[in-house]
């Protein structure tokens, strides 16, 4: 199996100066910008990059090798996700033929607000045609609301449209909580004391291979409800000082085809 590698500690400044170097100023320039709330309950948060949970997100994609990651949410992270794959793909294309990946270097975005998703997809064609990358990653923007249902007894929520891939990282960080649809017994989670709470993780999780990681960005309470009802066997870190929870798949190898992936992620 693999182990989880942590990103290197770096001062704030050398994060800018990282990401200054890989043509994304901007990401610096918008992180020191004044942080606007316009109407926090419809939604409109004007979101800043912040600059250490990017740089640790990118270093997870870049330093486990990781070939498809399904985003539920999207943001900058989806503009570093996409840099990150982009990279992998130039250098390790020929290697990732030879494993069973039919989505090999795409990013699957999964997003219940249409304008945060179209944001997040231009901001990557823009930027693809301004790196000039010599190889890119492939984008699928997916759009699906979100309704409320029961997992097992208990209330929580679900995208009513999923994609269909097998990702061996996942980002957590949507759906957006006030734009929920439906009641179960009169609950919605448009109450602002009310918490995020997704089982499509859960639903889709006999179907991971080992290997798999999650990231969960804060959403300290679905991460919970989530940890509880896994069934199979995670190893689980709580980063409490960048709000991150990292999630590894760490059960027995199902076969080749998952051996030659594991043989790929820890190869040189």
């Amino acid at each position: 199996m693999i182990k989880i590698k942590f990103p290197p500690k770096k001062t704030i400044n050398q994060i800018e100066n990282f990401f200054i170097k890989k043509g994304l100023g901007i990401l610096v320039s918008e992180s020191k910008k004044r942080k606007l709330k316009v109407n926090e309950m419809k939604s409109e948060t004007i979101y800043r990059p912040e600059l250490r949970k990017l740089f640790n997100l990118y270093h997870y994609v870049i330093a486990h090798k990781r070939t498809t990651i399904l985003e539920f949410g999207s943001g900058w992270s989806s503009l570093i996700f996409n840099i990150a794959l982009s990279e992998l793909k130039l250098k390790y294309s020929v290697k990732v033929k030879k494993l069973r990946r039919n989505n090999p270097f795409e990013l699957i975005i999964l997003e219940n607000m249409k304008k945060y998703l179209n944001i997040s997809t231009k901001r990557i064609l823009e930027y693809q045609k301004k790196l000039k990358l010599k190889a890119k990653a492939k984008t699928h923007p997916n759009f699906s609301d979100v309704e409320m249902t029961t997992f097992e007894g208990r209330i929580a929520t679900q995208y009513k449209k999923l994609p269909i891939c097998n990702p061996d990282f996942i980002y957590l960080d949507g759906p957006e909580q006030f734009n929920i649809n439906g009641k179960i017994n009169g609950i919605n989670l448009g109450h602002p004391d009310m918490m995020p709470m997704i089982c499509d993780i859960l639903k889709l999780e006999y179907y991971f291979t080992p290997g798999t990681i999650i990231v969960c960005d804060g959403r300290s309470a679905n991460v919970d409800f989530i940890k509880t009802n896994f069934k199979r066997k995670w190893k689980h870190i709580n980063d409490k000082k960048n709000d991150q929870h990292i999630f590894y798949l760490c059960a027995p190898i199902l076969g080749k085809f998952n051996k030659l992936q594991i043989e790929f992620y820890n190869s040189n």
